[in-house]
């Protein structure tokens, strides 16, 4: 079941039988199914994370009191207690081939599993009754479980859920969900609503790799500079139509780095294990064009997400292009949001 973006909190009157706010979870979501003997975790797109948290299926075996299938976010935290937040990139270093690798960091950094939605208990199919009843069926089933297991906070409140907007962010989640009370679970059917934080920022064009067809522009990747003049890559743009992508081409050509023999400079972003079978080469730009995106978030030095194209911005000189304009988040306690 997904959710449609929408610019701001949802009154309750958005839809018949009103709405269930909830934070919204940066990490992998995640279906658990326990039969009573085994568990088994998919993705949404069906793939099998079970290998990779070793210590979330010993709880499940150990916690859940009775079969069922569970719809939540797996996601690791960081920091000292009282100071804890959200930290993607210890979670995605999750997914790992080696055995001894995963076992190793399923003792330090350990994941914790969110539930916010119950589709099946026992023998009993719930995906047809309206989230009110799916919802007061999961309390009833987790409740009292202790950590790594946790029921997502919920309220029917708009302005609750728009300080948590606010609040929440802090503690690295990505926004609010808003969910119809009345209706069933609906797979692949975007009948929720999101709210994630929208943000613009003037960065700057440091390349691009070519589309996969072969022909245009893939992505566009961009920069910031720091504090002490670094130039910093923070990311990429994409989502270019097939014609656009052909007129960049033309468009960044006067840019393009050359060598010597008037031939362009093309470079490599870092591979990981997420890009070990791709093309991560790159065709280098001088760093004089300047452009606005839209983001939602920032992770350490980078964009979490990738960015939305706004328009160029000719009027701006590159090395204006710094952190200081992004906006500062306050820091808050992860254990706030779970209690």
């Amino acid at each position: 079941m997904l959710a449609k973006s929408v610019p701001q909190v949802p009154e309750q009157a958005k839809v018949d039988g009103g709405l269930s706010y909830e934070p919204k979870w940066d990490g992998f979501r995640a279906l658990v199914s326990w039969d009573g003997a085994d568990v088994e975790i998919g993705s949404r797109g069906a793939k099998p994370l079970t290998r990779y948290f070793p210590e979330l299926v010993e709880a499940f075996t150990r916690l859940l009191p009775e079969p069922c299938l569970i719809d939540g976010e797996i996601v690791v935290a960081r920091g000292e207690p009282g100071a804890q937040r959200l930290d993607w990139e210890s979670l995605s270093q999750r997914i790992h081939p080696a055995a001894s690798r995963v076992a190793m960091l399923a003792e330090e950094t350990p994941a914790m599993f969110i539930a916010f939605d119950l589709l099946a208990r026992g023998a009993r199919d719930l995906r047809n009754e309206p989230f009110s009843v799916r919802r007061a069926e999961l309390v009833d089933l987790l409740v009292g479980l202790p950590h790594p297991v946790h029921v997502t906070r919920t309220s029917d409140d708009p302005d609750v859920a728009r300080r948590w907007l606010a609040e929440f962010e802090g503690a690295g989640l990505d926004g609010v969900v808003a969910k119809p009370l009345a209706q069933p679970y609906a797979p692949n059917k975007r009948t929720m609503f999101k709210i994630k934080h929208a943000r613009t920022a003037d960065v700057v064009a440091l390349g691009y790799r070519i589309h996969k067809s072969g022909q245009g522009v893939g992505s566009l990747l961009v920069g910031l500079y720091t504090a002490e003049g670094t130039l910093m890559g923070v990311g990429g743009v994409a989502a270019w139509s097939n014609e656009r992508r052909l007129s960049l081409i033309d468009e960044l050509a006067p840019y393009v780095e050359r060598d010597d023999a008037g031939d362009a400079v093309t470079g490599e972003t870092d591979r990981s294990r997420f890009s070990a079978s791709k093309d991560v080469s790159f065709v280098r730009l001088r760093p004089e064009r300047v452009l606005e995106v839209r983001y939602d978030q920032l992770e350490g030095y980078r964009f979490r997400h990738t960015v939305q194209f706004e328009r160029w911005r000719d009027d701006r000189e590159a090395r204006s292009c710094t952190y200081e304009q992004l906006e500062t988040v306050s820091a808050y306690d992860l254990g706030d949001v779970l209690d």
